[in-house]
């Protein structure tokens, strides 16, 4: 599965950068604020603790039109979260297919689907083999601006479906299996350098 979709992603980048005039490729890196399950719920523990739940993306993107675009990207992105004051910490492939328009000047809009892929998750050390879907479908809504080749966008990202990790104690053996709701849920902040 893995290989099926960097297959297809690069695929669609390497055919977005290569269309038409208006077509463009380059670069994005930036900061994600997390919260797993409910993000509402915890934004009270974020402005008591800050730095709690930030986590980070690198990636590409490939963009074709102009006033009004399609944007797909391909960005790794590290998370975490808390969850009874242990690390919860979860890597995965994000494929968020954009469309966007201009608005007024530098500023626009977009929002579309993001295809997501879990690679790695742990929680407080341990390592959690048995993440209930490794394929997600989440909704990126958000917006930003473009100074010439720099840009700067905020976005909300949601996770459609339900899906959790489960882990079992392995020091205690009377404890019973535990869940944790893995559905991204995030505040991202990037930066971008069209190439």
């Amino acid at each position: 599965m893995k290989k099926t979709l960097l297959t297809v992603a690069i695929a669609a980048l390497s055919a977005f950068s290569y269309a038409q005039v208006d077509s463009k490729f380059g670069v994005k890196a930036g900061l994600n604020y997390n919260a797993n399950g409910d993000y509402f719920e915890s934004a009270g523990e974020a402005a008591r603790n800050p730095d709690r739940n930030v986590g980070y993306h690198i990636g590409f993107f490939g963009q074709v039109g102009s006033r009004v675009y399609i944007r797909p990207e391909l960005v790794y992105t590290s998370i975490s979260s808390e969850y009874d004051n242990d690390d919860f910490k979860m890597q995965k492939l994000d494929l968020p297919l954009l469309i966007g328009t201009k608005i007024i000047g530098p500023l626009h809009v977009f929002g579309g689907p993001a295809f997501q892929y879990i690679l790695d998750t742990e929680y407080d050390g341990i390592t959690i083999s048995d993440v209930r879907n490794d394929f997600t479908i989440g909704l990126n809504l958000g917006a930003g601006i473009n100074l010439g080749k720099l840009g700067i966008d905020l976005r909300y990202e949601r996770g459609f479906s339900d899906n959790e990790a489960s882990f079992i104690n392995t020091n205690v053996t009377t404890v019973p299996q535990s869940r944790i709701d893995t559905r991204p849920d995030q505040l991202i902040l990037s930066f971008s350098l069209t190439l």
